[in-house]
């Protein structure tokens, strides 16, 4: 496991890990992740989210560079939004996707802005939303009538497709047949959707990306999450550290368990490692 003052790199989960459960960027976090960019860390966010739904109480921290979006399938500047890295879901998947799931409530991914629809804008509960969130997804999705027409007229520009099955009442069915889909990068976020990235995306696969582009080795890195999804990155970092709300696939993946997203267990840890690296 990397020692915590070797460490150069901190990759943050946002949603149920450098986020309070209601969406919310604490006070303390935030101080915590100032105190880290002052003590020369990199401090780079890597989120499910595209780049246009990052919570701006992130965003404007003034020294936070770089975002990993929407399961990696993108790597952007945050200051201008230029990519870095960019992996689109190929043609010939998208169509193999739509005959699987194009009965199915739908969101996409494209350029960075999420559109989704129609009916889960009008009522992002039915679909499984938490009340926490459902602000957000109003805020930061453009609704459309027909997503299936919408992602088969925009079928070489996705960054990602999620399925919508919080209230489908046969997520298990569902992610089965997710599995079956080639060239794809599948994974979760959350129990109620079924994230379906190009099979080069990750998480850990593009902040490894990053990483190349920035001469940062793995052994200098930490990654903080909570889901199914933040797992290959907690794999990749040399220190992976998991909340206390993690799923199992997360926690399997970490070195080591901080306290919960409530418990402001990414500002303890962020003390810890600054603390560490001052006393060199």
């Amino acid at each position: 496991m990397t020692r915590l003052k070797d460490i150069r790199l901190i990759a943050l989960d946002l949603d149920d890990t450098t986020l309070r459960s209601d969406g919310s960027l604490s006070g303390q976090t935030r101080a915590a992740i100032e105190a880290a960019i002052d003590a020369g860390l990199e401090i780079v966010i890597a989120s499910g989210r595209a780049l246009h739904s990052l919570p701006k109480a992130v965003t404007e921290i003034p020294g936070i560079r770089y975002a990993v979006t929407s399961n990696g399938a993108a790597v952007v500047s945050v200051a201008d939004g230029e990519r870095l890295v960019s992996l689109t879901l190929h043609p010939d998947t998208v169509h193999e996707l739509i005959a699987i799931f194009g009965g199915e409530p739908l969101e996409c991914f494209i350029d960075g802005q999420a559109y989704c629809d129609a009916q889960y804008i009008a009522n992002p509960v039915r679909f499984g939303c938490s009340e926490a969130y459902v602000d957000y997804v109003k805020t930061t999705r453009l609704p459309v009538e027909d997503m299936k027409r919408f992602i088969l007229d925009n079928v070489d520009r996705l960054d990602s497709v999620d399925v919508l099955c919080g209230g489908a009442g046969h997520r298990d069915e569902l992610w089965e047949k997710a599995l079956s889909l080639p060239g794809a990068y599948i994974t979760s976020s959350s129990p109620r959707l079924i994230e379906i990235s190009d099979a080069g995306a990750g998480k850990g696969a593009s902040l490894r990306r990053l990483c190349a582009i920035l001469n940062i080795p793995a052994g200098a890195v930490a990654a903080f999450g909570n889901g199914d999804n933040d797992a290959d990155m907690l794999a990749f970092a040399g220190l992976g550290v998991a909340m206390k709300n993690a799923t199992a696939a997360c926690i399997a993946s970490a070195d080591l368990v901080c306290g919960s997203n409530d418990e402001h267990g990414v500002a303890q840890m962020l003390y810890k490692i600054i603390g560490d690296k001052q006393k060199q």
